[in-house]
């Protein structure tokens, strides 16, 4: 199954996509970059500056800047990763930046409940100016 992020909110497609794979299924999720983080733009920031400050750096917790990892690492937490059904199940998920060229003639699913036109309100964020904020080279 393919998913193309575009326009989707973050936790509700990681939800989704997690349910998807602990079933069986194979999911490849697109666009990542233009997903979204709904709350307000200065709530998010310092809550990610908070997140990458936590910790010792050659240590961690490690936080990852570019937005397939980001995404990726955000479904991690909806499954049972430290459990073998859940090591497996986060295998079949892969995360990319834009279309890559073997998908680009396959039809895209969306998520018609995850659609950030069902906010009521306008405060949302995409994925790549977090991570942007938080020290990615895009």
């Amino acid at each position: 199954m393919i998913i193309d992020a575009n326009n989707l909110i973050l936790g509700r497609l990681g939800t989704y996509a997690a349910k998807k794979v602990l079933l069986g299924e194979k999911i490849d999720i697109v666009n990542c970059e233009s997903c979204v983080i709904t709350g307000s733009r200065a709530k998010i920031f310092k809550d990610y500056d908070i997140k990458l400050k936590r910790g010792i750096p050659a240590k961690g917790p490690f936080t990852h800047r570019m937005p397939d990892r980001f995404v990726k690492r955000s479904i991690r937490g909806m499954l049972p990763y430290k459990k073998e059904r859940g090591r497996i199940a986060f295998k079949n998920i892969k995360c990319y930046m834009g279309v890559p060229d073997s998908f680009k003639n396959q039809k895209f699913d969306t998520i018609k409940g995850a659609n950030v036109e069902k906010v009521p309100n306008f405060k949302y964020i995409t994925i790549k100016e977090v991570c942007k904020h938080i020290g990615a080279k895009i």
